[in-house]
């Protein structure tokens, strides 16, 4: 009965609403042919492209993609999945995703593949990926295609200029120390650019990390809510005012995408978020190309804050064709794809930050030598089971690992987007936070106390 309950909850909680899509019909799926569901950024789609005259010319496995955007790839991967109907084999899951499936049952672990496939070297895969992509039995259930962590971005020259030396493993206090001083260095240039965007995988990717190394956690390992804790107030006290000090303008509303818009466009000299903003900094057309520089994420009590992500390959418990889907997940995530894709799409195009062997490709470092480094550092420093100072209830950096966190995450990111505008204090942001984080804890005591 409890395996029932975490099914239809996790339905309710990872679908999303549905947004107009594209995507191709699924075919019959014999046995020389796969049906693969995955999310549509620019990876995944110049991975459809090359299929064909190379996985499918190579193994003689037919693979039929249906590609959508991320919202509607979410709600159908988790209907699909957890209806076990075996339509699918192969789907895109972040590891987010990945160990909450697991526990459900829904996708196939992998071990025994890993071992019969020396050729596709499980031990050249980020330790810290692989610690993510891994079930509460200890076995591996998924793949990383591509990852990223967590650094901070700023704008040497203008640092510089100011006389400010960045520090190689910078405090948030020396950060917004450093804010403070460039904040109008340049005309209309703020100091620091800071997701305040609503949403679990916004504001709160940022922040969580902000709470983690300030001290502070959703949950104790207990399942006791801490979202108003001396710890979590601080760090989230600390950041509304930071952002409303020296902070972009139209920070309640800023996420990725506007802080990437608003460093290239020079309108801001810092920014901490993730890694894999760096490639559009450093393209050909930015006009910051060779004037950013890169720094960990800032730390107070851990010795590492950057969080990690992955968008993965996981295979349906349910599909027929598992030696095939394995095949195709070998192939898109083995080395080779990544020297197909530096040489027939190029170099910038490689879906990094999952293996060791990536940053020691001459080709791809020329490429990408201005933030190669840091970014394998901020992989390889994550901890997705002990991120904080003390332990935790589930894995996760930026989130916690359960399928209630992104209603609670948007929940309590939405009163603390409302701080930032001012609307709200942060101590009302976080009494209301403790109350919706409180429920969703009460659920896993009792839980515990009936298992």
């Amino acid at each position: 009965m409890r395996r029932v309950r975490a099914v239809l909850l996790a339905l309710a909680v990872l679908a999303t609403s549905s947004c107009a899509g594209w995507g191709g019909s699924v075919g019959g799926g014999g046995p020389d042919s796969i049906n693969v569901l995955m999310v549509n950024n620019p990876q995944m789609v110049d991975l459809q492209r090359l299929t064909a005259e190379n996985f499918t010319r190579e193994t003689g496995i037919t693979v039929n993609f249906t590609v959508l955007p991320e919202n509607d790839v979410r709600d159908k991967i988790s209907q699909e999945f957890s209806s076990q109907a075996g339509q699918y084999d192969v789907a895109t899951l972040s590891n987010f995703e990945v160990p909450i499936y697991a526990r459900s049952g829904w996708i196939a672990p992998m071990d025994e593949f890993i071992a019969n496939d020396p050729g596709f070297d499980q031990d050249d895969i980020l330790g810290p990926m692989v610690t993510s992509l891994t079930g509460d039995d200890g076995q591996v259930y998924g793949q990383p295609f591509y990852g990223e962590s967590s650094f901070l971005m700023y704008r040497r020259d203008v640092l510089e200029q100011a006389g400010i030396a960045m520090p190689a493993k910078p405090t948030w206090q020396e950060v917004a120390d450093i804010a403070a001083r460039v904040d109008g260095a340049q005309p209309g240039m703020a100091g620091i650019c800071l997701r305040g965007q609503p949403g679990w995988g916004q504001v709160f990717a940022p922040l969580t990390t902000v709470v983690n190394t300030f001290g502070g956690t959703w949950f104790s390992e207990d399942w006791q809510a801490q979202v108003d804790s001396p710890q979590f107030t601080e760090a989230v006290q600390f950041y509304v005012d930071l952002v409303r000090e020296h902070g972009e303008t139209g920070a309640p509303q800023a996420g990725f995408t506007e802080c990437l818009n608003n460093l290239i466009q020079g309108n801001v000299a810092m920014w901490y978020d993730a890694t894999s903003a760096a490639g559009s900094l450093e393209a050909e057309d930015s006009p910051v190309r060779g004037l950013i520089g890169y720094a960990p994420a800032p730390v107070v009590e851990t010795d590492s804050a950057g969080w990690l992500y992955a968008w993965s390959w996981g295979i349906q418990a349910a599909s027929e064709r598992k030696d095939a889907a394995w095949q195709f997940v070998s192939w898109a995530s083995g080395k080779d794809y990544e020297r197909l894709v530096g040489e027939q799409v190029g170099w910038s195009s490689v879906p990094a930050g999952k293996r060791a062997s990536t940053y020691e490709i001459p080709e791809y470092l020329a490429e990408a030598g201005a933030f190669a480094e840091q970014t394998r550092s901020a992989i390889e420093s994550a901890d997705p089971r002990n991120p904080g100072v003390q332990p935790r209830p589930a894995i996760g950096i930026q989130f916690v690992g359960i399928p209630e966190f992104p209603d609670l995450g948007t929940q309590v990111s939405q009163q603390i987007s409302s701080a930032i505008a001012g609307q709200v204090t942060v101590q009302d942001a976080l009494e209301r936070g403790q109350q919706l984080a409180d429920d969703v804890a009460e659920r896993y005591r009792s839980r515990e106390e009936g298992s």
